[in-house]
């Protein structure tokens, strides 16, 4: 079936009313659940393929939380869906104010490669719980996940209902010029313009997860051994290919060498003496991924790592000493194993830096100082991030997750998931049993003039 031919087989089942069902969604989320739950070693299988991926690491990042969105939903949908009651203004008595949160309708969700069965799955879990149709992209550089993706919606779902798409840009800008009520991306700023691009010329809602460089502060307070260990999980997870992965450490200057100690033991105490040799630790997804990673590497600023194989795409985690803001590796995301170091000595400093550029999807900072804390959470924008740990931030249901101007705009997960694929509907039902004169002409200045202030102040 073309694309097209989806797309408007989808809005006449949308039209049905069938999707408005509470009832019918918990029972597609039902079924989604069984059959992830079924094909959960093919699901490894293929992420493993696609990226390196281990059978733990599989779970933890990407199966266990698909699951998990699923098992929240089942919760909390009817309560998400059911209308909520809000006071009237005295001046529209005598009514009864609501709002009611419905479906947009036919959504289209462009999904990624680097977390391929999380970054679809997750928001088709929201988008079914709120009640809409949707088409499925993901991306074509994890093939593998794509396939098996593509037979558990093909399995649960008719295609007018639920529809998954494979292909690369030919497909990519055909949906994009189709109508759709809804568009949900994940993926990196640039092509994040071009979809808000297209979802202009219709006026359609969109909801853009992309990326930026995620700093990650450690502060003269920072318990060192303690930040090390959960920098190197957080920064080396998927061999870096993380979008809130830190993408480089901002250290003050009176613990730098201390830290970079703790951090080089860590990353040799989780990965090994030969990373490249360890089954756990993933590849790099492709040969471009993997050629542009090996151009931000500064042979004389590596103090850890630097060694690479390309005929497995792997790449040893690395760290950069004595990086600086004008190298090739702060120029851009860096997306993979590749962590720069750099110095601080003055927090205001640190603030007007950081404020000069593009606002990143996470930020993290490590510190016992509770002023300092609170300061810097205030005063730096950023989509969200840890306070003494990385990269958890995104696995709660009950947070919503996304960016803030170049990272991204709008959120999902949990409730705030429902709420990004629904439009809320504000609603006023008006009695009929009386009928307030002084909103009338003519207009009476006296007595209904003196109501009329009384009741819009």
């Amino acid at each position: 079936m073309k694309i097209e031919q989806v797309v408007e087989s989808q809005r006449r089942f949308f039209r049905s009313g069938k999707t408005l069902s509470v009832d019918f969604r918990l029972a597609m989320l039902k079924k989604l659940r069984q059959a992830i739950e079924e094909r959960e070693e093919d699901i490894a299988a293929a992420l493993k393929a696609d990226l390196g991926k281990s059978e733990y690491e599989s779970y933890m990042c990407e199966i266990g939380l698909v699951l998990s969105e699923l098992s929240y939903m089942l919760r909390h949908t009817r309560r998400f869906a059911k209308e909520k009651t809000v006071k009237t203004p005295l001046a529209q008595f005598a009514a009864r104010s609501y709002q009611k949160p419905g479906p947009y309708g036919n959504c289209l969700i462009m999904s990624p490669w680097n977390y391929p069965f999380l970054l679809t799955m997750d928001p088709l879990v929201d988008a079914i719980a709120a009640g809409n149709t949707a088409i499925v992209k993901p991306s074509a550089y994890s093939p593998a996940t794509a396939a098996i993706m593509e037979r558990i919606v093909s399995d649960c779902f008719p295609p007018d209902y639920v529809a998954l798409i494979q292909g690369g840009r030919k497909e990519n800008a055909a949906l994009l010029e189709e109508k759709f009520d809804f568009v949900f991306f994940t993926g990196s700023e640039a092509v994040g313009k071009e979809v808000l691009t297209h979802c202009a010329r219709h006026l359609t809602p969109a909801v853009l997860e992309l990326g930026g460089k995620s700093p990650c502060i450690i502060d003269s307070t920072a318990k060192l051994p303690l930040a090390a260990k959960r920098i190197a999980f957080g920064k080396f997870l998927n061999c870096g290919q993380t979008c809130v992965a830190p993408d480089f450490i901002l250290c003050h200057r009176s613990v730098k060498e201390s830290f970079v100690q703790e951090l080089c033991r860590q990353v040799k105490a989780q990965f090994g003496e030969r990373p490249l040799e360890n089954p756990d630790y993933g590849r790099i997804v492709n040969e471009k991924h993997f050629d542009r990673l090996l151009g931000l590497i500064r042979d004389d600023k590596v103090i850890l790592g630097g060694k690479a194989d390309r005929a497995q795409l792997r790449l040893e985690p690395t760290i950069l000493d004595n990086a600086d803001w004008g190298d090739p590796v702060m120029q851009e995301e860096i997306f993979g194993p590749v962590l720069p170091i750099l110095c601080f000595d003055s927090y205001e400093e640190l603030y007007e830096r950081l404020e000069e550029r593009p606002k990143p999807l996470a930020l993290y900072l490590f510190a016992e100082d509770k002023k300092r804390i609170q300061e810097l959470t205030e005063r730096l924008r950023y989509g969200g991030g840890c306070v003494n740990d990385v990269v958890i931030h995104l696995a709660s249901s009950e947070m919503g997750f996304g960016g803030v101007g170049e990272s991204g705009m709008g959120s999902y997960h949990g409730q705030e998931g429902f709420e990004a694929f629904s439009h809320r509907k504000s609603i006023v039902d008006k009695k009929t049993w009386m009928d307030l004169p002084m909103r009338y002409q003519p207009y009476d200045r006296g007595l209904y003039g003196k109501l009329l202030r009384l009741f819009l102040k």
